[in-house]
C-alpha cells in the first residue's frame, strides 16, 4: 500500500470515528430532528445561506463515507428548507458525495477488487458497454441496491467520472424530489389531524409507489430503446418458438406445452441433442462396459478367478447404440407431439426479435412468429488450430461413436472431465492410452488432493499421463502418426494410432443470423445472457450450452425453466436464475462429485472455512464391495455446520453427493444429516459419518468434562465397594 492510500484511509477512519464518537448516528434520526425542529427552524430563518451550505457539506460527508442517515437528511432538507432549496441542496450534495465515494472506491479498492471479483466487474463493464449511461440510470432509478453500494461498485468499473456524476444527478432527481416533498409534509405535523391530511398521504403514497413507477418507466424506456427500428407483429403464430431439441430445448418446450401455450420446437438434426446422441448416454454406456472389463480382469478381488478380457469392440459400440435407442423415445418427436408441441425438422435463423425463417429439411422455407423465442442450440467440441491436427482426422465426443475398431494406441488431448472419462474407459478396455494435459494436474477445477487421487488411479490402470505437455504439431512420419509436444523447454515425440480431442467446447450459433438482431457472441461462441436468461431483447432467451457458463445437461434443464417461464409470463413477473447450488459429477473410476465451493475457490474468494474429511475406506458397504477407497470432504464456516461445499471421490460418488446438494439447497446443516436415520449398510451412510466427523471435532469439551465428573460422583458408593473388593482380594 502506498503512502497516499494509507493517509486517505487514516483520514476516513478519523472522520468515521468522530462521527460515531459524537453519536452522529443517533443525531441523524427522525425523532431527534423533530424534537429540535422548532429551535432549528428559528435559527435557519435567521441564517438561511449558512444553514443550507452547512447542511449540504454534512450531506456530502455522510454520502461520501456511506455513513448512516442519508435518508433522514433528505427528509430533513424538505422539512427545514422546503421543496425549492431542499431539492437544490440535496441534489447537489448527493451528487458530490456519490462522486467522492466513487473516487475513493476507485483509488483504494479498484485494483484489488477487480482481480478478486473479476467476473462480477466484467459483467458490470459489459452492461455499461451495452447500455451506456442508461445502465447506471437504471440502478439509480430503481433502488434494488442501496445507493452506497452503487457508488462503490461503479468505482470499480471503467466508467468516466463526468458521466457518472451527470447521470447520477439526473437519475436521482425524481427520487430526491419524492423524499424532499415527503420531508416538507413531516415538518408540518402538529396534531393528529395532520397525519391524515391529503398532502401528507400523497407524499407517503409517492414514497411507496416511486420504486414501482420508476421500474415501469425504466422498463418502458429500455424496451423502446432496444426495439427501436423493429416492427412488432400484430398477431403471432406461437406463444413460444424453441430452436434446438437438446436438453434445454426439450425442457423449454415441455414447460410451455404443460401450461397450454402454443409452442414449436425446431431441430435440424436429432432430437435429444448431444446428451442423448453423443454425450451423456453413449459415454456412460461405454464407461459401464469398461468397468465390467475391469471387474473381470480383477475378479480375484471378489474371491473369483481373474480372466483375460476378450470381446469385440464393435459389439461394445453396438451396445452403446442400443442404449441410445432405448432412451430415444423419451426425447422423440412423437412423444412431444402428443404433449402438444409442434416439432419441426429444419434450421432456423432470425429475421427479427419475433420472427424466424425456418429452412425445412425437405427444402422449403417458411417464416414463423412468436411472442418469445428461445435459443437452445447447444455446443460442440472445440478443435484447436494445431498444425497438422486436422490431417489426423481427430476423434471428438461427436464422431467417436462411429468408431468400429478399437485403437491400439490412443492419444487423448485434454485432462478435463470429458478427456479423463474417455481416457479411463479406453484404458480399461485395453487400449494403450497417452493423456496429454498442458496444466500441472488433471481436473483443474478440482482441488489438488482430488486430482492426485485420480492421477494415482489412472497410472495404476496403465494410462501414460503427460502433465504440463502442450501439443504443438501433428504429422505423418514413415506412415506413422506422430504428435510433438512442448514440455519443460523440450520437444517430446509421441506416436499414436488415433487422437481424441477433448480440450473444451464451443457454442453452436452458426447460421442463427444473430447479427441480424444485433446480438454479439463471446469468444467461445456463447450468447451473453441476463439473469433472467434473456438475450438483449426481453422476449429473446438462450439456455443450455449456448448460454453457458455450465456445460451440464442438468444445468441446461435448470436454465430452461427460467427461460420458458420468463418467456411466457415475463410481462407479469421475471425470475432470476439461481446457480447457488450447482452439482456435477466426473464419471471416472473413482467418480468425482462436487457441489458448492472447493478449497481453492474458497481461498480465492476470501471465504473463511474449515474442512471435515471422512475416508471411504472406513465405510462397511465399501469394504464389502472391495471399493474401499476415496473420501468425502466438506467445507463449513469455522465453528458452524452450514455446508459451503462438498466433494465426494469414490464409487457411487454422484449418488452420495445428492444428500449434500439437497441439504445446501434447503439450508440444512451437517447436524440435520447426522440426525437422520440412514439404512445400513449403504453407500449413503458415508454422508452421515462425514457429519459425525464434524460433530466429533466440535464436541463441547468443557461440558463433557463436567459430565465426566457428574457420572463419577453418581457412581461414588459403587466405586468405594469396588475399591474394598480389590483390597480384600489383594489381602
Amino acid at each position: 500500500m502506498n503512502r497516499s492510500k494509507f493517509l486517505l484511509i487514516i483520514f476516513i477512519v478519523a472522520i468515521v470515528g468522530i462521527f460515531l464518537g459524537f453519536d452522529g448516528h443517533k443525531l441523524l434520526t427522525l425523532e431527534n430532528l423533530q424534537g429540535h425542529q422548532g429551535a432549528l427552524a428559528e435559527w435557519i430563518d435567521q441564517n438561511l445561506l449558512l444553514a443550507v451550505t452547512g447542511y449540504a457539506a454534512i450531506y456530502v460527508v455522510v454520502t461520501a463515507l456511506s455513513l448512516p442517515g442519508a435518508t433522514i437528511m433528505t427528509l430533513a432538507g424538505g422539512a427545514f428548507f422546503g421543496n425549492l432549496y431542499g431539492l437544490a441542496a440535496v441534489s447537489i450534495a448527493s451528487t458530490l458525495g456519490a462522486s467522492l465515494a466513487f473516487l475513493v472506491a476507485r483509488f483504494l479498492m479498484r485494483d484489488t477488487l477487480r482481480k478478486r471479483y473479476a467476473e462480477t466487474v466484467a459483467k458490470m463493464d459489459r452492461g455499461i458497454s451495452k447500455d451506456g449511461a442508461f445502465y447506471l440510470a437504471t440502478l439509480r432509478l430503481v433502488p434494488v441496491f442501496p445507493f452506497f453500494l452503487i457508488n462503490l461498485a461503479m468505482g470499480l468499473t471503467a466508467m468516466k467520472l463526468r458521466t457518472y456524476a451527470l447521470v447520477s444527478w439526473v437519475a436521482m432527481l425524481p427520487g430526491t424530489f419524492v423524499y424532499v416533498n415527503a420531508g416538507t409534509q413531516l415538518g408540518q405535523i402538529e396534531s393528529t389531524a395532520d397525519i391524515v391530511s391529503a398532502d401528507l398521504l400523497l407524499s407517503f403514497a409517492l414514497l411507496g409507489l416511486f420504486p414501482l413507477i420508476a421500474k415501469f418507466v425504466v422498463g418502458f424506456i429500455r424496451r423502446r430503446k432496444v426495439y427501436a427500428g423493429w416492427q412488432k407483429p400484430e398477431h403471432f403464430d406461437y406463444n413460444l418458438l424453441v430452436i434446438g431439441g437438446g436438453s434445454a430445448g426439450l425442457v423449454s418446450a415441455y414447460i410451455a406445452a404443460a401450461v397450454k401455450a402454443k409452442v414449436a420446437l425446431i431441430e435440424k438434426h436429432k432430437m435429444g441433442g448431444d446428451c442423448l446422441n453423443t454425450g451423456c448416454m453413449p459415454s456412460k454406456a461405454l464407461i459401464r462396459s469398461a468397468k465390467a472389463a475391469d471387474t473381470l480382469r480383477h475378479a480375484n478381488r471378489y474371491g473369483l478367478e481373474s480372466v483375460p478380457v476378450k470381446g469385440s469392440f464393435k459389439n461394445i459400440m453396438n451396445r452403446v447404440k442400443e442404449v441410445i435407442a432405448k432412451v430415444e423415445p423419451h426425447d422423440s418427436p412423437e412423444r412431444f407431439r402428443k404433449l402438444g408441441v409442434d416439432c419441426i425438422s429444419g434450421e432456423a435463423s432470425f429475421v427479427s426479435p419475433w420472427e424466424l425463417e425456418v429452412r425445412h429439411n425437405d427444402g422449403h422455407t417458411e417464416r414463423l412468429t412468436a411472442r418469445s423465442i428461445i435459443v437452445a442450440t447447444g455446443g460442440k467440441p472445440a478443435v484447436p488450430p494445431i498444425p497438422g491436427l486436422e490431417d489426423m482426422q481427430p476423434l471428438t465426443s461427436d464422431n467417436l461413436w462411429e468408431l468400429q475398431e478399437q485403437p491400439e494406441r490412443l492419444l487423448v488431448l485434454g485432462g478435463g472431465p470429458i478427456g479423463s472419462e474417455l481416457a479411463h474407459a479406453f484404458a480399461r478396455l485395453g487400449s494403450k492410452v497417452i493423456q496429454v494435459e498442458r496444466d500441472e494436474r488433471l481436473l483443474a477445477k478440482e482441488d489438488e488432493d482430488v486430482a492426485s487421487l485420480i492421477l494415482e488411479q489412472f497410472e495404476a490402470d496403465g494410462i501414460d499421463v503427460r502433465l504440463q505437455h502442450s501439443a504443438v504439431e501433428f504429422c505423418l512420419e514413415e506412415g506413422e502418426k506422430v504428435a510433438y509436444c512442448e514440455h519443460g523447454g523440450e520437444r517430446v515425440r509421441i506416436p499414436f494410432d488415433q487422437v481424441l480431442v477433448a480440450v473444451g467446447r464451443a457454442a453452436n450459433t452458426t447460421g442463427l443470423n444473430l447479427e441480424r438482431i444485433g446480438v454479439d457472441t463471446q469468444p467461445n461462441g456463447t450468447v451473453p445472457v441476463e439473469d433472467d436468461m434473456s438475450v438483449r431483447y426481453p422476449n429473446v432467451f438462450a439456455c443450455g450450452d449456448v448460454a453457458g457458463p455450465y456445460q451440464f445437461t442438468h444445468a441446461a434443464a435448470h436454465q430452461a425453466w427460467y427461460a420458458a417461464v420468463n418467456g411466457l409470463f415475463g410481462q407479469f413477473k421475471r425470475f432470476r436464475v439461481d446457480y447457488r447450488v450447482m452439482p456435477w459429477v466426473t464419471f471416472t473410476s473413482p467418480e468425482v462429485a462436487r457441489v458448492g465451493l472447493s478449497e481453492a475457490e474458497a481461498r480465492e474468494q476470501g471465504v473463511a472455512y474449515e474442512v471435515t474429511r471422512y475416508g471411504l475406506d472406513d465405510l462397511d458397504r465399501a469394504i464389502a464391495e472391495s471399493e474401499d477407497y476415496g473420501f468425502i470432504k466438506v467445507l463449513t464456516p469455522p465453528g458452524k455446520d452450514k455446508i459451503l461445499g462438498a466433494v465426494v471421490v469414490g464409487s457411487h460418488a454422484g449418488e452420495i453427493l445428492a444428500e449434500f446438494t439437497l441439504a445446501m439447497k434447503h439450508g440444512l446443516g451437517l447436524n440435520k444429516i447426522l440426525g437422520t436415520i440412514h439404512p445400513y449398510p449403504t453407500w449413503n451412510e458415508s454422508a452421515k459419518y462425514a457429519a459425525g466427523e464434524w460433530k466429533r471435532a466440535h464436541a463441547p469439551e468443557g461440558i463433557l468434562k463436567l459430565l465426566e465428573k457428574l457420572h463419577g460422583w453418581r457412581r461414588g458408593k459403587g466405586q468405594t465397594r469396588q475399591q474394598k473388593r480389590k483390597e480384600v482380594t489383594a489381602g
